[in-house]
């Protein structure tokens, strides 16, 4: 449950999780797997927190969004990835990354694939005005889920699931209507 709520959020802010697993790591309240302890040096604590505050700063900017958007749906699965196997306990390597890859990089560009519809949704009807208030929703997202992962998994756990069978709802929604409006209609004169 750890792993895949703190995939969850990785879809929301790349590394808002990845700098909370630091944090947890080096005040001794998350056990890193085996050859993921390099998560809770000092170093990764900066350049988490480096690339957090970036990242949170770059969709404050109204045409980054957008073109963070196209790269953060491929780098939050490969964070999300990541962030699973180092949560994973002592299994055989194939089930550490089997696990990773499924359940991390899976929640982890379903929730990403929500916020890029959510994103589509708020620029087209508000012409990009409302996407600072997405942006703030998503880091509250991120960083509530991350604290619940490592405080209280369990909980994450069930708040990833229902928020995982809604977002794929919501994707599935949103990919009907777009494949409807882009569907010739039936000819006339025929």
């Amino acid at each position: 449950m750890l792993g895949m709520s703190l995939s969850a959020a990785c879809g929301f802010r790349i590394f808002v999780p990845m700098l909370a697993m630091s944090i947890a790591a080096q005040s001794g309240h998350l056990t890193l797997a085996s050859g993921f302890e390099w998560i809770g040096t000092p170093e990764a604590f900066v350049a988490f927190a480096v690339a957090a505050i970036l990242e949170v700063g770059g969709y404050y900017i109204p045409w980054l969004d957008n073109l963070l958007d196209t790269i953060a749906t491929p780098t939050a699965i490969v964070a999300g990835t990541i962030v699973t196997a180092s949560a994973v306990g002592e299994v055989s390597p194939l089930v550490q990354w089997t696990l990773a890859v499924i359940l991390g990089g899976g929640a982890a560009g379903v929730t990403q694939g929500m916020t890029d519809v959510l994103r589509i949704v708020s620029t087209s009807t508000t012409g990009g005005f409302a996407n600072p208030l997405l942006s703030t929703m998503e880091l509250g997202t991120a960083a509530t889920l991350s604290g619940l992962a490592i405080t209280v998994p369990a909980l994450a756990g069930i708040l990833v699931i229902g928020l995982l069978f809604f977002a794929i709802q919501k994707i599935l929604k949103f990919m009907q209507k777009r494949r409807r409006a882009s569907s010739p209609g039936p000819s006339a004169g025929l």
